[in-house]
C-alpha cells in the first residue's frame, strides 16, 4: 500500500473521519478502515473535541472505485443485484438479475468490465486490471472457451486456413492463447481494439511450405 493509501484526517467524529477520506479517494464510506491517532478536547469539552485519525481503504483504492461506479451502472440499469469481492481485483456480482447483468455470451458482463478499466487506466499509475464476475460463470466460461479454442484449431488444420473467434476479453484472449501455445502446427494472434479485440487460429506453415516461400521470394525480387 503506498503512502498515498494512508492519510491523517482531523475530525470532531470517526463518522466525519470516514467521510473525508471516502471523498478523498472517490471511494464508500463503508470502506474506509479508521484508527483513531490522537483526541484533543477543546475548553475543557465544552467547545467538543477534536479527533485526528489515521484512515486507509479496505482494499486497493482502484477497485473500491470501480465497485462504486459498478454500483451506479448497474442502479441505472434497474438492475437487483448485490455486489462483493472475490479476491483483490475480482468484483462478483449476484442476485435476482444477475443473469442480465452477464448478457448473452458475457457480453454485457464483458463490457461493464471494458468500462470498468478503462475508468482505472484514466486515473490510476501502474497496470491494475478489474474483473467482473457471477456465480463462478468465469470458471464455465473458460471451460468453455478451451472447447472453442481446441474446435477451432482443429478446423484451422484440417481446412489449412486461419479461424477467427469471437470479440473476447483480455483473459478470455489469454485462455485461448494459453489452451493452443503446446498444440503442434497450430499459432494465434490477437487483432484489432477493445472491446472488438479477437483471436485468429492459425495453422503453421510446414517447414517445406516455409522453405517454398523463401525460394518464390527471392525469385520474385
Amino acid at each position: 500500500m503506498s503512502e498515498k493509501e494512508v492519510i491523517v484526517v482531523e475530525a470532531s467524529s470517526l463518522e466525519e473521519a470516514r467521510a473525508i477520506a471516502a471523498q478523498e479517494w472517490g471511494i464508500s464510506p463503508s470502506d474506509v478502515v479508521i484508527n483513531l491517532v490522537e483526541e484533543e478536547k477543546k475548553l475543557f469539552g465544552i467547545l467538543g473535541k477534536r479527533l485526528k485519525v489515521e484512515a486507509r481503504p479496505a482494499r486497493a483504492i482502484e477497485i473500491l472505485r470501480a465497485q462504486r461506479v459498478l454500483a451506479e451502472l448497474l442502479e441505472k440499469m434497474g438492475l437487483d443485484v448485490t455486489l462483493s469481492f472475490e479476491d483483490d481485483n475480482t468484483i462478483d456480482i449476484s442476485g435476482d438479475d444477475a443473469g442480465i447483468a452477464i448478457g448473452r455470451y458475457g457480453e454485457t458482463l464483458r463490457a461493464l468490465e471494458h468500462i470498468l478499466n478503462l475508468m482505472i487506466a484514466s486515473s490510476a499509475a501502474g497496470a491494475f486490471r478489474v474483473r467482473l464476475d457471477s456465480g463462478g460463470y468465469r470458471s464455465r466460461r473458460e471451460e468453455s472457451i478451451k472447447r472453442m479454442a481446441v474446435s477451432a484449431a482443429r478446423k484451422a488444420i484440417s481446412r489449412n486456413k486461419p479461424v477467427g473467434l469471437q470479440p473476447m476479453s483480455n483473459w478470455e484472449r489469454k485462455v485461448v492463447h494459453t489452451t493452443l501455445q503446446s498444440m503442434e502446427g497450430i499459432e494465434t494472434r490477437s487483432v484489432g481494439q477493445d472491446p472488438h479485440r479477437r483471436v485468429i487460429v492459425c495453422p503453421k506453415p510446414s517447414r517445406e511450405g516455409k522453405e517454398g516461400a523463401k525460394g518464390d521470394q527471392g525469385g520474385t525480387r
